[in-house]
């Protein structure tokens, strides 16, 4: 029984001692002040972030990956005539808070329409609707990652939204086919200290 009264006690003493463990204070008894202090603190969490096309709406994730597609088929005469042709516009947005973040892109080879027909990552380039968070160049010469550009702001914190626009170069007549349907991705990836 004295036991069961001791652990009861005990339990409740450690209950109440986080009560008992509040803000500073001072009882003054007479003329005077009395003065209590309290800290604060705000935690902030690295925070790097990158959409391109749907994702760029919100900062979370989200999984879709939209598809920038060229087509001829209302227009067959017009491939390989030299005459580019532009995308649509695809929202990107970068965001981040520890300084400069770089952005690279990578593919895994050329585009190609699953018979052996390859159009080069040379025909497609893009361009920004603004000058600081530039589009990285899609490699050239195969897989891997092309090089990096710096998305800037001018301190540690950076929340950049842009518009870029793919342009076909459309240069060559080549065989039919959907190309892509092999090689057709090309992963960015941004990177922050």
């Amino acid at each position: 029984m004295k036991n069961s009264l001791l652990l009861k006690s005990t339990l409740a003493l450690a209950l109440a001692t986080p009560l008992l463990a509040s803000a500073e204070s001072q009882l003054t008894v007479g003329t005077g002040s009395a003065v209590a202090r309290l800290d604060f603190r705000v935690i902030v969490p690295r925070i790097l972030f990158l959409g391109v096309g749907t994702g760029a709406a919100t900062l979370a994730t989200n999984t879709t990956i939209d598809t920038v597609t060229f087509d001829f088929t209302a227009t067959p005469t017009a491939v390989g005539n030299g005459t580019a042709v532009a995308s649509a516009p695809v929202p990107v947005r970068v965001f981040g808070n520890n300084g400069v973040i770089t952005l690279t892109a990578a593919t895994v080879g050329a585009l190609t329409n699953g018979t052996g027909d390859t159009i080069p990552w040379t025909q497609i380039t893009a361009t920004s609707s603004v000058a600081g968070l530039p589009s990285p160049a899609i490699p050239t010469s195969g897989t891997g990652a092309g090089s990096a550009v710096t998305v800037t702001s001018g301190t540690r914190v950076t929340d950049r939204t842009a518009n870029w626009t793919f342009s076909y170069a459309n240069s060559a007549v080549v065989p039919p086919g959907t190309y892509g349907t092999t090689n057709g991705q090309v992963t960015y990836t941004a990177a922050m200290p």
